[in-house]
């Protein structure tokens, strides 16, 4: 059975505009208590339930509505159930919508290692959706709880390149070279990302781009990722490697998107 949160997080990675609705109060008489919550499409109900009925069918239309009006991301009602709604029975709801319109900042990562578990709570303070895909369930378990972040556990990690949305900022940290190459062969034969990294030193970076040309692949793809990543300040303690990547992250994502703004 699918929580709320996974079909949250299904609507931001497919980049559907939808609107998250939250039943904040309930006073007198209500189907469902506060807290309860429902996700709405252009289509309609997608998910969940405030209580049915007069209120949920007037809260998908104010939502609706929301969806039209790109320009209003958020916004709270308080409705008496009388004289706003329409019913029998005396109360009051309280209700928020947040609208998502905008494309989400997607960002993958390959391993759940110490900076992978420095960085993705860095990140998950920033407007993003994360995928972290491991074979180490123990690493995995070891980050945060968040519907901004999605864990993958699979011991084919290669086979997941095909899962990966093409406007996704791509990091590859496994355990190490043998498990990362594996990883960049197969984006460099079938994806194109808007950034894609390699965690590792100038002498990894020599060795990956020797094995691309043992792979008979074009000479440009010894430039389409960065080793090492992260800007050029910091130590190489985990937490420092994080900041760095991040800045990187948001450098390269601000490139992009100023590129797209000016076109």
């Amino acid at each position: 059975m699918h929580t709320i949160h996974e079909k949250f997080n299904e609507l931001l990675f497919s980049n559907v505009p939808f609107v998250l609705v939250t039943l904040v109060d309930a006073l007198g008489s209500s189907p469902q208590n506060a807290g309860s919550k429902m996700l709405v499409t252009a289509n309609g109900l997608y998910e969940g339930t405030i209580g049915g009925g007069k209120v949920e069918f007037k809260a998908i239309n104010e939502s609706l509505a929301l969806l039209e009006n790109k320009s209003v991301k958020t916004c709270f009602y308080e409705w008496n159930l009388k004289k706003d709604v329409g019913m029998s029975c005396g109360g009051i709801v309280r209700i928020y919508f947040e609208a998502f319109h905008s494309k989400i900042w997607k960002i993958a990562v390959f391993g759940a290692g110490h900076v992978a578990n420095a960085l993705i709570p860095l990140l998950l303070s920033l407007d993003c959706q994360i995928r972290c895909i491991d074979s180490r369930m123990l690493w995995l378990d070891k980050l945060p709880k968040s519907h901004k972040l999605i864990l993958t556990h699979t011991e084919d990690l290669v086979s997941h390149v095909k899962h990966i949305d093409p406007d996704t900022f791509v990091l590859l940290m496994t355990m190490g070279h043998s498990s990362d190459l594996p990883i960049l062969l197969e984006i460099l034969k079938t994806k194109q990302f808007p950034y894609l990294g390699v965690i590792g030193s100038v002498a990894k970076s020599v060795r990956l781009k020797k094995d691309i040309e043992e792979a008979n692949l074009p000479k440009t793809c010894k430039e389409a990722f960065f080793c090492p990543i992260g800007l050029d300040f910091g130590s190489n303690q985990p937490h420092e490697i994080a900041i760095s990547v991040a800045a990187q992250l948001i450098q390269e994502r601000d490139k992009l998107t100023k590129n797209e703004g000016s076109k």
